[in-house]
């Protein structure tokens, strides 16, 4: 492994403490009694306190210093003094341990009393310190100029997705995210336990994937040698506790689909689903609203939320508005009783691109996706889709080209998915094989398979119900004003981490070349490097089998550019 120098000299640190009998990864529990938090909160002059933590900066001078130190919390700042430290001729543990062998990002537990600075910082003065962990890479911290001017910055997305410890160490506003992300759960889980919902758990390995529509992840069990799937949707599960007697049930889940990436779509995400017998979508309107509301006062204390340019208020009551009108609003097309050429030919009068794999419930969706759901900036929602588009959902009371089903839309994105449950098994059992049909016409979202076991749980009666849907991740979004669903996941799907490729000297002259500006004519950069013909093909030849720069023939001569 190469080290950079700042490494190196971290180890020849850690080398250094092992030899004075420093162990710089103690085992032992530290027992702290105050956090960076409570020592503001309850401050008073000349408290003992014990805290523990990152040390974040420091400012030697002699024999006195001022640092940084963060935990769970925050920052506090701390005072080394050496006659404090060590009050006997033995100065070694501040010239030699503290300034000499200490890094920033260390974890460090303190001993020490408070006071207040003559500038008012409340402050820790130092009585003693432990080493409880080396770091052995520096941190990614900004850096200042004279004018007090932050640059290098720990921004970069890539680094800061693939890094995310680094990433929280070093930005602040991030952690504040993943606290928001956790009330939201808390909020969520307190509000169905008061109204006597219990949460339950179904499996992610499963024998059919079911539930919703998309490509699964597929596995294969060695000991019972059957392929397996990861779960896209526990719909199909939860509404097995129903039939079982439950009257409401929800989960927090894991799902998985194989499809692409972007910014409000990873292939694992967490969803959660709700089902509550006795009820109807209408019920569930009201019932979602409420919920929303709830845990947007939960986690930004109020009803009103940033994202984007748009200033979002969860407070109930919501817009609703049925698909037909949307789209009628919109497009000035009516769906009713059209049949699927019908469809076709409006989506592509309308410049949308469809195939033939398309049915009518791809065509519908196609429509409204693209020409009416950028419209919802404030949460809508909009009911009543066609039969085609939802295959486990009732089919509406009033028109039997309907089905009882919401979707809850906000800045053009949908949260939430609702419906009115399909409990007839004979019609879940021909709308099933429709869903087949699709597939074998090449609709890939389309399932495969009948869910026989659940058919069969169906025949034994399950009460009207009502099931509600909504995507976690999405949701954290649209309340913590992060347009990319990678800023609200911990550790979001990447690529492969490209391997650093090592340069020589020549290489490197180009390569900065071209940073400035990319692409360039050869001849022009072939110049600027001063490199000889021999070492220019060289050169040129290495990095283009780095796959680091292209070289490409124009009308207007050779080019040079960045890969």
């Amino acid at each position: 492994m190469q080290l950079t120098e700042q490494e190196q000299i971290r180890r020849d640190k850690l080398k250094a403490l092992r030899q004075k009998n420093i162990n710089p990864y103690p085992a032992e529990e530290f027992k702290y009694t105050h956090t960076s938090e409570k020592i503001k909160t309850d401050f008073e002059e000349g408290k003992k306190v014990v805290i523990a933590g990152r040390l974040m900066s420091r400012r030697i001078q002699g024999k006195a210093s001022f640092a940084e130190l963060q935990d769970a919390e925050g920052r506090i700042q701390v005072y080394f003094n050496r006659d404090e430290i060590c009050p006997d001729e033995d100065k070694s543990l501040y010239n030699d341990i503290y300034k000499k062998l200490l890094d920033i990002g260390d974890f460090i537990g303190i001993e020490g009393e408070l006071f207040t600075t003559q500038v008012g910082e409340k402050t820790v003065m130092v009585k003693d310190f432990t080493l409880l962990s080396k770091a052995l890479k520096p941190l990614p911290l900004p850096k200042k100029d004279k004018e007090g001017n932050e640059y290098d910055g720990f921004h970069d997305p890539e680094q800061r997705y693939r890094q995310r410890y680094a990433d929280l160490i070093v930005n602040n506003d991030v952690k504040d995210i993943f606290i928001k992300r956790t009330k939201l759960f808390t909020a969520m889980r307190n509000f169905f336990n008061d109204k006597g919902y219990m949460e339950v758990e179904t499996p992610i390995l499963q024998s059919i994937p079911g539930g919703a529509a998309a490509r699964p992840f597929v596995t294969h069990h060695n000991a019972l040698d059957i392929p397996l799937y990861l779960r896209i949707a526990n719909e199909l599960y939860l509404k097995r506790l129903i039939v079982g007697g439950f009257d409401g049930v929800y989960e927090f889940s894991k799902n998985f689909r194989n499809e692409g990436m972007d910014r409000t779509h990873n292939p694992e995400f967490t969803a959660m689903e709700i089902y509550v017998a006795y009820k109807d979508y209408n019920w569930m309107m009201d019932f979602t609203e409420k919920l929303i509301e709830h845990c947007a006062i939960a986690v930004n204390g109020e009803t009103k939320a940033q994202f984007k340019e748009h200033n979002i208020d969860f407070k109930a009551p919501y817009k609703r508005i049925t698909m037909t009108d949307a789209i009628k609003q919109y497009t000035d097309f009516d769906i009713t009783g059209k049949s699927e050429d019908e469809l076709r030919q409006a989506a592509i009068q309308m410049g949308l691109e469809v195939d033939d794999t398309m049915g009518k419930g791809k065509l519908i969706d196609e429509i409204f996706g693209e020409k009416c759901e950028p419209h919802f900036i404030q949460p809508t929602f909009i009911t009543d889709y066609p039969k085609e588009m939802s295959p486990l959902s009732k089919e509406h009371r009033d028109n039997p080209e309907l089905t009882e089903r919401f979707e809850l839309m906000v800045c053009g994105k949908e949260i939430a998915n609702a419906y009115s449950e399909l409990n007839d098994p004979i019609d879940q059992r021909e709308r099933f094989k429709d869903q087949m049909k699709l597939a074998q016409k090449g609709d890939d979202e389309a399932t495969e398979f009948i869910d026989h076991d659940f058919l069969r749980a169906l025949e034994y009666g399950m009460p009207p119900t009502s099931g509600l849907g909504i995507g976690i991740d999405r949701l954290v979004m649209f309340m913590t004003n992060n347009p990319s669903i990678q800023e609200v996941l911990f550790f979001p799907q990447m690529k492969p981490e490209k391997k650093k490729v090592e340069l020589n000297d020549e290489e490197k002259a180009v390569i900065d070349i071209l940073k400035k500006e990319s692409p360039q004519e050869l001849e022009a950069v072939k110049s600027e490097s001063g490199l000889s013909n021999k070492k220019w093909d060289k050169t040129t030849k290495s990095l283009r089998k780095k796959s680091l720069i292209n070289i490409d023939k124009t009308d207007e001569g050779l080019f040079i550019a960045l890969v």
